[in-house]
């Protein structure tokens, strides 16, 4: 007997409000809107990390209370799909499904480093002068 595994490809796709990101940098100027942006991005990395491996450990106080921080800077950012997932993780920790909990959370750090890098390619900047 001849055992076959197939590879699942897991492909998340980004939505974005590149909107979002042009009233920052219109608001602030280029250089300090993609600072406050490359700040933004940092804290939500380290949130969304912080975020899974609360998951992992079982915290479901604490991980509602960072998936609604990620969320909510996910949202100022036009990161759509993230904010959603964020919102995710917190319902399933709120609802106490360990098991739903920890696969959405893992599909919310891909959607993250995937957004989080993803987001100096989108055309949010085209406006400003910006590359």
């Amino acid at each position: 007997m001849t055992d076959k595994v197939a590879a699942l490809a897991v492909a998340e796709e980004v939505r974005m409000d590149s909107a979002q990101l042009r009233r920052i940098v219109t608001e602030l100027g280029e250089v300090a809107g993609e600072s406050v942006i490359q700040l933004a991005l940092e804290q939500m990395a380290m949130t969304a990390r912080t975020l899974c491996d609360l998951a992992q450990q079982g915290c479901e106080g604490q991980v509602i209370a960072q998936a609604e921080k990620l969320s909510r800077m996910a949202w100022q950012l036009g990161l759509v799909s993230l904010a959603g997932v964020a919102v995710d993780v917190a319902d399933c920790a709120k609802r106490g499904d360990a098991v739903a909990l920890g696969a959405t959370a893992a599909r919310m750090l891909r959607l993250a480093n995937v957004s989080l890098t993803g987001i100096w390619d989108c055309d949010w900047n085209a406006d400003s002068g910006g590359g």
